[in-house]
């Protein structure tokens, strides 16, 4: 703030010594020229004076109203008072007096400083708006940022009435609230995911124990009959089930709860979605040198969650990006009864056939991903996010392109 301060100073002072250097170039100006103009004016009279002496006419009566500066000519008279400048010329053995007035105009002069101290008011008023409205807001906010970053996402963002980060403080405020939100949830999973463990593994005890026990019996030989051995046997497999169905369990519950796939239902045209989507691709594969191909479509209302299909549409670009030749990229459109088909094709396929039922599986990496950095989740998040809005995701193999279908229910 205080390299500001100094800043508005240096403005205003720079401002009121380039009006004082103005004004002193107006005036210096203005003297030279008039004593120029004055002076000429002096010399042509005193040559005409000495031209009406030789006539023998009185150069009282000669005719000044030509001469812009010359007030009147007389003969030069020691003690006469005079209230005009003069020069006095000597002719014919007299001295006249010469008498002559320059008139000062100040009236550019006053325009030249109005201006200038318009602009210093302009400048000081503007000065002291980005202050009040910019830089004293900013500066009360500065530590938004650093707070939210140490994890301090209890305490409500303070509005600000400058309307110039209303909207970013609301913005804030919403992140904030998200993040407090996403920790809350994370803190209650992190309860439950130990709490069904402790479960799980209480109830995997009873099946392990009762393995152990057959399978001590067995290898000690402590049954007789070969219809207790099966009976052990039979056991040992049951128990078996029950283990792997804790673990189908765990498997479940894990894929479930590891990502927080909420869906708000709500309605938006289909042209929102694919802008935005457009908009951020068109020119990060430009600088690729990957073609994108719009196909043209009709517009219509979908049901869902707006925020939630550009999601999925860049999940699936991304994957086009990554797993494709980088030749193009299309984005067609079908109607089919009450849905809407958006498919993403990308050049260069080289992916199985026999791969396709499983890339919808979470952390699952086809053939093709080698030497390729991702997680497995892009496709498993699309299909979970369009079947919460009643809608659906699958994937082919064409020649050599690979598509992506999102089907999404028209409202």
């Amino acid at each position: 703030m205080s390299r500001f301060k100094s800043f508005v100073c240096f403005i205003l002072i720079a401002e009121i010594l380039l009006g004082v250097l103005c004004n002193g170039l107006y005036l210096y100006g203005h003297q030279t020229n008039a004593g120029r103009l004055y002076r000429v004016e002096t010399n042509r009279v005193a040559m005409e004076l000495q031209e009406t002496v030789m006539a023998g006419v009185n150069p009282v009566d000669m005719d000044l109203s030509e001469y812009k500066f010359i007030v009147r000519v007389s003969e030069f008279q020691a003690g006469e008072v005079c209230n005009n400048d003069y020069v006095v010329e000597e002719i014919g053995g007299k001295l006249y007096r010469i008498e002559y007035r320059v008139e000062n105009n100040f009236s550019a002069l006053i325009y030249i400083n109005a201006a200038l101290l318009g602009m210093i008011l302009v400048t000081g008023i503007v000065l002291f708006y980005v202050y009040k409205k910019v830089l004293k807001p900013f500066q009360s906010m500065s530590n938004l940022s650093l707070e939210l970053a140490k994890g301090n996402l209890s305490t409500p963002i303070k509005e600000e009435k400058s309307k110039l980060f209303g909207r970013f403080l609301w913005g804030m405020d919403m992140l904030r609230e998200k993040l407090e939100d996403n920790k809350e949830k994370e803190l209650e999973f992190q309860k439950d995911k130990k709490t069904l463990i402790l479960s799980l593994s209480h109830d995997i005890k009873t099946p392990l124990a009762s393995i152990d026990l057959y399978a001590k019996a067995l290898s000690e030989d402590l049954y007789d009959t070969q219809e207790k051995k099966d009976e052990a046997l039979q056991g040992i497999t049951r128990n078996v089930k029950e283990i792997k169905k804790y673990v189908d369990e765990i498997v479940t519950a894990s894929r479930e709860d590891f990502l927080n796939l909420e869906v708000v239902e709500n309605e938006f045209y289909l042209s929102e979605a694919i802008k935005a989507t457009e908009v951020f691709y068109r020119d990060k594969l430009s600088v690729v040198h990957t073609d994108l191909v719009m196909e043209a479509f009709s517009d219509c209302l979908i049901k869902g969650d707006k925020n939630r299909l550009i999601e999925v549409l860049q999940n699936i670009m991304e994957n086009a990006i990554k797993y494709g030749d980088g030749e193009n990229i299309r984005i067609s459109y079908e109607d089919e009864e009450d849905c809407k088909l958006i498919t993403v094709e990308n050049s260069g396929c080289s992916l199985k056939e026999e791969e396709l039922p499983n890339l919808f599986d979470s952390f699952y990496r086809g053939s093709n991903s080698h030497g390729i950095k991702g997680n497995g989740l892009g496709l498993y998040i699309c299909k979970n996010l369009m079947r919460k809005m009643d809608g659906e995701v699958f994937a082919g193999i064409h020649g050599d392109k690979f598509c992506v279908t999102v089907v999404v229910r028209k409202a």
